[in-house]
């Protein structure tokens, strides 16, 4: 939806359904366990992984859902969305100028986009070295020594609570327990 589109158009911006969704992910990826527990690098870096990683993982649970379409966009692509208005947004607020923000914002998309279709292979293999292996190649870590396995066992575990929730949960921000 473009600019003016959205300044003028009378119904709500469709990716506000989503937003909900997109700050329990944002808080999820914030939780201290994943950087003192799990071993993720509590730096800029670390934590642009552990937010890509979960978006990628909220992004397969919503694919897997027969009928999240809204408006002809699937719900995965809201979230991508917002995922996209937020890492914007933030380099904008650090500084960043319009240059660099198009480039960066192709090069994140692309790591996101390597990161689902990587945890989709890795999730099928059911076992967690496949998970430990994927969070090596792509994960800023504090402890490589123990945090593959110990990040590894945490996205397979997030995974089942999403795998659990309800769509209508999901649209709510919620995560079964």
């Amino acid at each position: 939806m473009s600019f003016l589109s959205r300044l003028f158009a009378r119904e709500p911006d469709p990716r506000e359904a989503w937003r909900p969704l997109w700050h329990t992910l944002v808080g999820t990826a914030r939780e201290e366990h994943w950087y003192a527990d799990r071993g993720a690098a509590d730096t800029l870096d670390g934590r642009f992984d552990m937010i890509s990683m979960l978006t990628a993982l909220f992004m397969l649970r919503l694919e897997s859902e027969q009928n999240a379409e809204a408006q002809g966009v699937s719900a995965a692509a809201w979230l991508t969305e917002l995922f996209v208005e937020d890492m914007e947004g933030q380099m904008r607020e650090a500084g960043i100028g319009d240059p660099t923000v198009g480039k960066m914002m192709g090069r994140m998309m692309a790591t996101l986009g390597g990161r689902a279709g990587a945890l989709r292979d890795a999730l099928a293999q059911g076992d967690d070295a496949a998970l430990a292996a994927l969070v090596v190649r792509n994960m800023h870590l504090s402890d490589e020594e123990h945090g593959p396995a110990l990040m590894a066992e945490g996205l397979r575990a997030l995974h089942a609570r999403l795998a659990q929730t309800d769509f209508a949960m999901l649209q709510q921000g919620e995560i079964a327990a």
